[in-house]
């Protein structure tokens, strides 16, 4: 009995390796391999929503989250991060998903 729950376990884990295309464990996780996971992503604040505590970025990649470049709307980790910036600035900022949603964890102005 063990050993067929054991094989049936690898054959399972193995089907869903094969799905999502062989793929190394890392990039399972949106981390790139060499990448640090919270590397600085480089964008320019389009919108400070202090009401809603929201900032729309026009970024590049982020590696840490597999997403492309694009302008998003994004949640603040820290609310005060909205009086630090106005549309126009170049930052430089980390993002995770927090609760379903994306969220800006740090934020400071591009160098």
């Amino acid at each position: 009995m063990k050993r067929t729950l054991l094989i049936l376990g690898l054959a399972l884990s193995s089907a869903a390796f094969a799905q999502m295309g062989g793929h190394d464990m890392g990039a399972m996780h949106g981390k790139q391999a060499g990448q640090p996971e919270n590397a600085l992503a480089d964008g320019e604040v389009r919108k400070v929503d202090k009401d809603a505590k929201k900032l729309t970025i026009k970024h590049g990649p982020i590696k840490s989250l597999d997403m492309p470049a694009m302008t998003m709307v994004y949640q603040v980790k820290n609310p005060k991060m909205l009086d630090q910036v106005k549309a126009g600035d170049k930052v430089k900022f980390t993002a995770e998903k927090i609760g379903g949603q994306y969220t800006v964890t740090t934020l400071e102005p591009a160098k």
